[in-house]
C-alpha cells in the first residue's frame, strides 16, 4: 500500500499484515483528539522561541533602518543647501538606498513571521469530527484514496526487526488536496492561510505483542 524502509524480507501476507498494523497503530496513537492537541502545544512552544528571535532580529534591523533613513536624509539636504555635489554624493546614496531596499524586505518578512507565529486549536467538538472523519477514511476508503491520505502525513516508515518508526506531520483536513508541505488544517486556526507546519514528529512500535 506505501512504502516501507528498513529490513523487511517478507513476502506479500507479512508486508500486508505490516501495513495493516501501521494503519492500527496510525488510528491508535497519531489520529486521536490527544494526540492531536499535544502536537498543536509542542508546535506552539517552537514558535514561541522562534518569536523571541524574530523579535529581536527586528528590533536590530528596525534600528539600523532608522540610521540609513536619517544618513539619506542629511545627504539630501547636503544636495539642497548646495554644500556637496550630487556626483560626490550619487555612489553613496545609491549604496544606503540599496541597503534601505534590503532592510525593508527583511523587516516585512520579520513581521508576517511574527503575525503568523501560532497555532489555535479548535473547538472540541469539531476536532473530534475531525479525528473521526480520518479514521473513517482509513476504514471505508478505497485503497488508493488510502494510500494517498497516508502519504499526505506520513514522512517516512522505517523498519528494523519487529521494531516500526513512523515519522509524521500534523495530518491535512479531509477533502484537501495533499501536498508534501502540509497546509494547516481545520482543526487548527492559523495567521496566514498558505503557512506550514514543517514539524516532524514519531511512533514507534513494536510488531510484536
Amino acid at each position: 500500500m506505501f512504502e516501507i524502509q528498513g529490513s523487511c524480507s517478507a513476502g506479500y501476507t507479512q508486508k500486508d499484515k505490516l501495513e495493516q498494523a501501521v494503519i492500527r497503530k496510525i488510528k491508535e496513537h497519531i489520529l486521536t483528539y490527544e494526540n492531536l492537541k499535544e502536537l498543536v502545544h509542542l508546535v506552539n512552544e517552537e514558535m514561541d522561541a522562534s518569536a523571541d528571535d524574530y523579535s529581536e532580529r527586528l528590533s536590530v534591523t528596525s534600528v539600523e533602518l532608522e540610521g540609513v533613513n536619517h544618513r539619506l536624509e542629511r545627504l539630501y539636504d547636503a544636495l539642497e543647501t548646495g554644500s556637496l555635489k550630487l556626483a560626490d554624493l550619487s555612489p553613496r546614496i545609491q549604496r544606503l538606498r540599496q541597503r534601505q531596499e534590503q532592510l525593508n524586505a527583511v523587516r516585512l518578512e520579520l513581521e508576517n513571521l511574527l503575525s503568523d507565529r501560532k497555532l489555535e486549536f479548535a473547538d472540541m467538538e469539531t476536532v473530534k469530527s475531525y479525528v473521526e472523519d480520518l479514521r473513517n477514511l482509513l476504514e471505508d476508503s478505497p485503497l488508493i484514496e488510502k494510500k494517498s491520505f497516508i502519504k499526505s502525513f506520513v514522512k517516512e516508515i522505517r523498519v528494523a526487526g519487529h521494531e516500526v518508526v513512523l515519522k509524521y506531520n500534523i495530518p491535512p483536513s479531509v477533502g484537501a488536496p495533499h501536498q508534501e508541505t502540509l497546509v494547516v488544517p481545520p482543526i487548527v486556526h492559523y495567521g496566514g492561510p498558505t503557512c506550514t507546519i514543517d514539524r516532524t514528529f514519531s511512533l514507534r512500535f513494536s510488531l510484536v505483542t
